[in-house]
């Protein structure tokens, strides 16, 4: 199973990006999916997922009202739509698969089952 994000850049505070997630080699429409970012000497954390359906999502209450995670199963790919981005939003942003269900992306990083590289975020005050 292939991930590849892509949509990072420099924005300026308040303004938004979309990043997109294309997934390839398996069955998309099982996995669970997730964004996760690991800031500069900083752990890698848990910003959002969605189950297969894309009927429930999981925010962190850090991105919570300004992030929009969603999915289209029929073009493979997870969405992360941030707006009102905020210079502590920059970080390198991960994708990543599970298929233990949405609860497993609640757990953290340790929990998910494939990986994507990293697409960078930079938010400028």
């Amino acid at each position: 199973v292939q991930l590849q994000a892509c949509g990072g850049g420099l924005v300026q505070a308040g303004g938004s990006l979309r990043l997109s997630c294309a997934v390839s080699g398996g069955a998309f429409s099982s996995y669970a999916m997730g964004w996760f970012r690991q800031a500069p000497g900083k752990e890698r954390e848990v910003v959002a997922g969605v189950n297969w359906s894309g009927l429930r999502t999981h925010y962190s209450d850090s991105v919570k009202d300004r992030f929009t995670i969603y999915r289209d199963n029929a073009k493979n790919t997870v969405y992360l739509q941030m707006d009102s981005l905020k210079p502590e939003d920059t970080a390198d942003y991960y994708c990543a698969a599970t298929l233990g269900g949405i609860y497993m992306i609640t757990l953290g990083t340790g929990s998910m089952d494939y990986w994507g590289k990293g697409t960078q975020v930079t938010v400028s005050s």
